[in-house]
């Protein structure tokens, strides 16, 4: 089993703001996959099905960014999803937009979607791709910034992370994580 989850808000409000680009992965796995998020409990919003020949299960947790743990735990515990078996896609302020970096481990980093999820897991030992969204440059405030949507010029780029995050999620179902971290993040690097 493969436990997908991205993080972002929840509401029109927040749809395309660069904080829920982990909802635009699931989003379009979703798609892909031909597989509808219909479930609504764990407060979140989930599917699952099997992907070639693989149970999988996507989440978007409905918490809020901040409580994004309180979504992504009882649904484990609920499947009995191992550790391993789960990825977490959310966006970085501190890479640029549109770069991908696929990691196995790591600190919150200073996201609070991140933190939650840290707490309520208990370990900071878990696969996760991060989506860069760069940093505010004319003095707006960082929960601004990440609340806002991305400008025109930052789209295409940012699309294109979309699908590349969605490919290294594809392609982890059939290869082992180490390999799709190490060809996603030369790609990014080049």
């Amino acid at each position: 089993m493969k436990y997908f989850i991205g993080l972002g808000n929840p509401g029109k409000d927040y749809e395309k703001t660069r904080h829920n680009v982990g909802f635009m992965v699931i989003d379009e796995l979703s798609k892909r996959w031909n597989l509808p998020l219909n479930k609504e409990k764990f407060k979140g919003l989930y599917g699952s099905g099997i992907i070639n020949g693989e149970k999988v299960i996507l989440l978007k947790p409905l918490t809020y960014m901040n409580l994004s743990g309180e979504s992504i735990k009882p649904l484990m515990d609920y499947y009995d999803i191992e550790l391993e078996d789960v990825i977490v896609i959310y966006d970085d302020l501190d890479l640029p937009t549109g770069s991908i970096r696929l990691r196995t481990k790591g600190s919150a980093g200073g996201h609070n979607g991140i933190k939650s999820t840290i707490q309520h897991l208990g370990t900071q030992t878990f696969k996760r791709i991060r989506i860069g969204i760069d940093r505010p440059t004319n003095g707006m405030r960082v929960p601004d910034y990440v609340l806002g949507v991305f400008g025109a010029e930052e789209r295409p780029t940012i699309e294109n992370a979309i699908v590349k995050s969605a490919d290294a999620c594809e392609k982890w179902l059939t290869s082992p994580f180490v390999e799709v971290m190490n060809e996603f993040n030369k790609q990014s690097d080049s």
